[in-house]
């Protein structure tokens, strides 16, 4: 496992965008939660400081930190098509064959270097998040700091899920181009047919409940909005807004179970395309 992790880092960073890609996967989300952590001077006019708000408080800041870090994925997604891209057109997939690397094992460095740059993005925003909840927190007991650190576990698996899919569809389609287009259209498809559903069933919970198992849906699920939630605890008497944001297994089971499709899909258009 190691050679390979290693084989596919060496890749990585003899490749100057995929270089900045990386760095900037990983300092990007960081930064950001560091700045909204720290107090903010409109022109004199007036000083923001999220901090005073609640939201950095145990244990609901594992929901909002793992959420926005979330969104910055679309980065390293970058990176992972553009590993199995850089394949085709420097030739180097071939010549790794050629040189005793089995398909399998191909496959499997790429799988294995997804998994290892997902373990270093939810290691550093858990330490961000602990470290910025001790600061602000009014909440101390090692109950409470510990309650929701399940995030982090669905951070992790929505990372695996979605550069999963991505490696993918880079294997797909061999171009980085067209697919990070492929993500955009699976993202289309699945509101035609959630469309199609809620008007062939005339039951939107149906179609709903139908579409959470959906590829990119079910990793979107795994972490819900926290914007009710932040509501819901400055505004107790809203029970409107009610809704469950839990992280549930059987939400990660999908996600796990979608990336273990994807990677055996990956594998069985290697072991069939003609190099």
């Amino acid at each position: 496992m190691l050679r390979l992790i290693q084989l596919e880092l060496q890749k990585l960073w003899l490749n100057k965008a995929s270089r900045v890609l990386i760095i900037i996967s990983f300092i990007l989300p960081f930064t950001v939660l560091i700045l909204s952590s720290i107090k903010i001077n409109f022109f004199g006019f007036f000083t923001l400081e999220l901090g005073e708000l609640g939201i950095f408080n145990f244990p609901v800041i594992w929901h909002i930190t793992t959420f926005f870090a979330s969104q910055f994925k679309f980065f390293f997604a970058i990176v992972v098509v553009s590993m199995i891209g850089n394949e085709y057109s420097n030739k180097t997939l071939k010549q790794n064959l050629i040189d005793g690397l089995s398909k399998k094992e191909f496959i499997l460095s790429k799988f294995y270097t997804i998994v290892f740059f997902s373990l270093c993005a939810t290691l550093l925003i858990g330490l961000a998040t602990f470290f910025i909840g001790l600061y602000y927190s009014s909440y101390t007991e090692a109950s409470i700091i510990f309650r929701e650190v399940e995030f982090l576990l669905a951070y992790f698996v929505k990372l695996v899920g979605f550069f999963s899919l991505c490696l993918f569809l880079g294997m797909l389609v061999k171009r980085s181009a067209f697919a990070l287009g492929f993500l955009f259209i699976l993202y289309i498809l699945e509101w035609v047919i959630f469309g199609l559903l809620s008007w062939q069933t005339n039951s939107m919970d149906l179609a709903f409940s139908i579409k959470r198992f959906f590829p990119l849906e079910s990793m979107y699920k795994l972490i819900d909005e926290p914007f009710r939630r932040i509501v819901m605890t400055k505004f107790p008497d809203k029970a409107d807004i009610a809704y469950d944001y839990a992280v549930h297994w059987y939400e990660l089971a999908i996600v796990l179970g979608w990336s273990a499709i994807f990677i055996f899909l990956s594998f069985q258009l290697l072991k069939k395309r003609d190099l």
